[in-house]
Order: C-alpha cells, then sequence, then structure tokens
C-alpha cells in the first residue's frame, strides 16, 4: 500500500464547486433531488450513495469549523452564534431528509445486490438510525448540541492567580510539578477554589442536560438514556455487563499496581503523607521536565520524532502546518481539553489543544496525533459513512502513537535520565487512567438509570464510586468538598455522554499493539497502518484482528496486559 500524506479534497461532482453551506433554504434542494432520483440498477444506486457522501461530507465539514472557531474563541459571540445557528436552523431541518434518504436506501430492491460485504457496516449502522428516528426528538437534540457547548462557555472562564499572574487552570497546572511543596497546595486550592466558584452552573447545566436527554430515549422507546445511548453509538460487540466485569477488574487487577505506583513515588518524595499536590511532583534537586516551551516547539519535536517511527507519520502532521490545522497553546477565552476534528471533505483534520509546556501535553500532542492519522489513512475511501469508525477503534489510533513513540521522545529530552523519567511518567499514566476511566463510566450508568436524582444524591453516589477506585495512599482528608465536584471537569459528560468506557478499551488495544511492536516495530506498525485504513468498514472484532489484536475485555486477559505494563515500568529501573 502506497502512503502519501498529500491530501485530496474531495472531489465535487454533485454540489457545485463553489456551494458554501449557509441557509437551509440554499441546502434543500439538494436534498430534495436526493430524495426524488430514480434508481433503476445497482450501479445507479452506487452512484446515489457517492452524491449522498458527496453532500454529507460539505455539510459535516461546515458544521466542524463551526464548531473548531467556537472552541478557539469562546468569548467572540458571533461564532457561537454561527455554530449555534448550524445547530437550531440547519441540523433539525436536515434530519427528517436523512431518515428518508435512509428509509429509500433499505427499501430498494437493488441494495440486496451490493457487495453485502463492503457495505455490511453501513447497512447495518442505516437500519440502527432508522430504529432510533423520531420526529420529536429533533428539536429536542438541536437543544442538545447547543447546551453542551456550554460547558465549554463555564470553563474557558476559569483563571487563578499565581504570583501575580493571571493562568488558566491548564496553564497553572505546571506549578504541581514544582518542588516548593508549599507553592503546590497554594495552586491546587487555587484550582479547586475556581472550580468551586462555578459548581451550581455545571450542576444546572448537567441536571438539564440529562433530562433532555432522558426525554429523547423515552421518546424512542427506551426504558433509560444508556440503553438508547448504547445503540445510538453502535455498541454491537458488547453489553453493560462487559462494561461492569471492566469495572471489577479494575478495581482486581489496576488498584494494586495503581497503590504501588503512589507509594513508590510517596518514598521518592521522601513524605509521610503523599497528597492530591505531591502526584505531580519531582524529588528535591530533580527539575521537573520541560519537553518544549511553546506550541511551535511542540510540534516541531512531534514531526521530528514521527520521522524516526515512520516518515509518513511526520508528513500528516506537516500537510496539516501548511494548512494551519492547528492550535496548540493554552490562553483565556479558548475551550478547555484537546481534539483532533476530522474534516470529511479536506482530509486533513484539526487539532485543538491547551499545551502549557508539561509532559502531559507531550502524551496529548502524540495521543492527537495519532487520530490525526487515522483521519488520514481513511480519507481515500469511497464513502463519508465508510470512514466513521468505531471510537473503540479510533482510541487505539491515538494511545498506540503514546506507546510507539516513546522509543523516540530523544527529540523532547537531550539527557538519557530525563527519557527515563518520561517514559516512567508515560507508563504510570497507562496503568493510572484505568480507575479514572472505571469511575466515570459506572457514575454515568447510575446517572441515566436514576434521572431523576437529586443534586443531593448525585453526589453521594459520586463520591461512593470515587472511593470505590481511590488509592488509599493518597491522603485526601479535609478536600471532600473538591472531591465532590470532581466530575465536573470531564468535558465527556457534558459533552460525548458514555464515550469514555472507550479509553479503556482502547488501551488494552494500544498496549497489545505496543507488544507487538517491542518484538517487531516494523510489523506492528503495518498492522496498525492496515487497521486504520480500513475505517468503519469492518465490525470492531475485525478492525482488531487486521492489527493482530483479539478484541477481549476478560479480567484474566486485562490482568495479563497490565502484568507486562508493570514489568516495564519495573525494567525502566
Amino acid at each position: 500500500m502506497q502512503l502519501s500524506a498529500t491530501i485530496k479534497k474531495t472531489e465535487r461532482h454533485f454540489l457545485p464547486a463553489d456551494f458554501t453551506v449557509k441557509t437551509w433554504d440554499a441546502l434543500e434542494p439538494f436534498f430534495k433531488a436526493l430524495l426524488e432520483r430514480e434508481i433503476n440498477s445497482v450501479s445507479s444506486l452506487e452512484q446515489w450513495l457517492k452524491d449522498i457522501s458527496e453532500v454529507e461530507a460539505a455539510v459535516s465539514e461546515d458544521a466542524c469549523w463551526r464548531q473548531i472557531r467556537m472552541t478557539c474563541d469562546t468569548t467572540d459571540k458571533k461564532l457561537e452564534e454561527a455554530f449555534t445557528y448550524f445547530c437550531m436552523e440547519i441540523q433539525p431541518k436536515l434530519q427528517p431528509y436523512a431518515d428518508q434518504l435512509n428509509r429509500k436506501l433499505i427499501d430498494s430492491p437493488f441494495t440486496k445486490e451490493l457487495d453485502q460485504e463492503k457495505y455490511f457496516t453501513y447497512l447495518r449502522s442505516v437500519k440502527k438510525n432508522i430504529d432510533l428516528f423520531r420526529e420529536e426528538n429533533i428539536p429536542l437534540q438541536a437543544e442538545l448540541s447547543v447546551m453542551q457547548q456550554q460547558f465549554g462557555v463555564i470553563a474557558g472562564k476559569m483563571t487563578v492567580e499565581v504570583n501575580g499572574q493571571e493562568y488558566t487552570l491548564q496553564q497553572a497546572a505546571k506549578f504541581l510539578e514544582n518542588h516548593d511543596r508549599g507553592l503546590r497546595e497554594e495552586v491546587y486550592f487555587k484550582i479547586q477554589n475556581r472550580r468551586l466558584q462555578d459548581k451550581e452552573a455545571m450542576h444546572n447545566l448537567f441536571s438539564q442536560l440529562i433530562e433532555r436527554r432522558n426525554k429523547v430515549a423515552k421518546n424512542a422507546g427506551f426504558e433509560n438514556y444508556r440503553d438508547y445511548k448504547f445503540i445510538e453509538l453502535g455498541r454491537f460487540d458488547y453489553t453493560k455487563e462487559d462494561c461492569y466485569r471492566f469495572h471489577e477488574a479494575v478495581k482486581l487487577h489496576v488498584l494494586p499496581l495503581v497503590e504501588k505506583i503512589y507509594q513508590k513515588k510517596k518514598a521518592k518524595l521522601a513524605l509521610d503523607t503523599l497528597r492530591p499536590w505531591d502526584i505531580e511532583a519531582q524529588p528535591e534537586g530533580l527539575e521537573p521536565l520541560h519537553p518544549f516551551k511553546t506550541g511551535a516547539e511542540l510540534l516541531e519535536k512531534t514531526e521530528a520524532c514521527f520521522t524516526q517511527m515512520h516518515p509518513f507519520f511526520a508528513d500528516c502532521l506537516r500537510t496539516m502546518d501548511n494548512m494551519k490545522h492547528f492550535d496548540l497553546e493554552s490562553r483565556k477565552g479558548k475551550a478547555p481539553g484537546g481534539y483532533n476534528c476530522p474534516l470529511a471533505e479536506s482530509g486533513a483534520p484539526f487539532i485543538f489543544m491547551n499545551a502549557a509546556g508539561q509532559m502531559d501535553d507531550v502524551t496529548t500532542m502524540v495521543h492527537e496525533g495519532g487520530h490525526a492519522i487515522h483521519s488520514f489513512l481513511s480519507h481515500p475511501l469511497e464513502l463519508s459513512a465508510f470512514k466513521e469508525y468505531p471510537m473503540e477503534i479510533a482510541e487505539v489510533a491515538s494511545m498506540a502513537m503514546e506507546l510507539f513513540s516513546m522509543n523516540h521522545w530523544n527529540t523532547f529530552f537531550d539527557n538519557e535520565e530525563d527519557l527515563l523519567r518520561a517514559k516512567e511518567h508515560q507508563l504510570e499514566r497507562v496503568i493510572t487512567i484505568f480507575p479514572w476511566i472505571a469511575t466515570i463510566d459506572k457514575f454515568q450508568h447510575w446517572l441515566y438509570e436514576n434521572p431523576n436524582h437529586t443534586i443531593e444524591e448525585r453526589t453521594t453516589k459520586w463520591v461512593e464510586i470515587l472511593n470505590e477506585f481511590s488509592t488509599k495512599t493518597v491522603d485526601t482528608s479535609g478536600l471532600e468538598e473538591f472531591r465532590k465536584i470532581g466530575w465536573q471537569r470531564q468535558l465527556h459528560l457534558f459533552e460525548v455522554p458514555f464515550y469514555y468506557i472507550e479509553y479503556g478499551i482502547a488501551q488494552l488495544g494500544a498496549i497489545g499493539l505496543w507488544m507487538q511492536y517491542k518484538k517487531d516495530p516494523q510489523q506492528a506498525l503495518q498492522n496498525y497502518i492496515n487497521a486504520l485504513s480500513l475505517g468503519g468498514t469492518k465490525t470492531l472484532p475485525q478492525l482488531y484482528a487486521a492489527a493482530g489484536l483479539k478484541f477481549d475485555l476478560s479480567p484474566d486477559h486485562i490482568k495479563s496486559l497490565m502484568e507486562f505494563v508493570n514489568s516495564e515500568i519495573e525494567a525502566l529501573g
């Protein structure tokens, strides 16, 4: 397979080349034409699908740019209005047409003549969308699209003052690596107290989201939003019971390793008690890792790292840079978090993050870089729908890249000692993230099984689940008020409900690929490329198989992978 990062914008044959999405009135005639077109052969059906794909790509990319611009600057009301306009005036009018087009496809006698293997996952998804569609949910979903973005607006305004200077919460977090324990504690309290100021706003927003999501599920005939969302997310290959088993496996096989990591940290820092503001600290005499200073330097060093791994990976980043598809540095008024946004027509995605010069930023950058490579590899696929891959493989793309890239982090660190510390930090994170994934996921199951809960009940349940997956080594006494709202920093709960267990499932796949990489780097990278190039054209187990992996969520499998990562940490010394 010839790899090239020279991205070709999808050519238009149905839409005019200069058409841009401005109003529904201008867009509707194309949907009408598709709906009214006569399909009299399998070849005319396939052409019709390509034309639908072309319109979907144009509309999707327009919506993505509206969201990107708004998250880059949450203070600009015009950008927020442009996004809201799409959600309230275009998306709701588009949905009934999408449903009618889906039904036209399924009802066509020529659909049976399509290559059933090639179109299997697509047709399965179309049938699922028909089953879920309800006219009365259209205004609710439009409202939810707008409301969800309020999380970024609230969080984007959060800043603290340290040493007389204003910092976003992401920027202030670098002080938690400082040797001065007093300063760390002071900054920790400033960050947490700043979050407390908006706790009611976050609670109220979340209560409204739950109420509307529950209504969407009920309208579609589901007992609760969790059951609805599992179908909507296309979770065809695992169940809620698998999620429960995953939670138990984390308690059984991961928490003991987390205890071990924090005990070691406590000993290194020579502390009697390890507090939350000590977790990222370095022992006296050891400088915090400084992998880069600016966003430009982060990108340059990541490109160098990717070049060593596979030149194609670096070429993807260069293509994006030439297209100005990066916004990397944290600043006031920018939404929190990080993401890679695929752009269906352009092909080259957009990476957004809040870098502040820390080691975690390197992890985020290579993580989002993995997503970007996935976008490049799947872009040549024939239909937009073929590029809609399951999140459980999307996160393998990003998390495997975190692990693959470690061997090439010499581009960020010019001495062996810092490189070893960076690798240790990364591998510890691979393990310590699992309890948080289990906590967030278990919390979501409860939230939507009990949609009429009070804020007090929500808080009690959160603290109970948090304690269930918390290490005993970190002393959190006196921090109860902060712990009660710990979930409010998790963007996914607000913006992409139930999207979180995927990180856990994918981390297992990423560790499996890394085990391959340790034995045969070339073969592992080829397996990685093979799987990502398939987009969403295969089932999840088939995509894992293409990567040389087994789709397995069993406690025994989790145990063996955790033991491998633990042995790799011990080998670092």
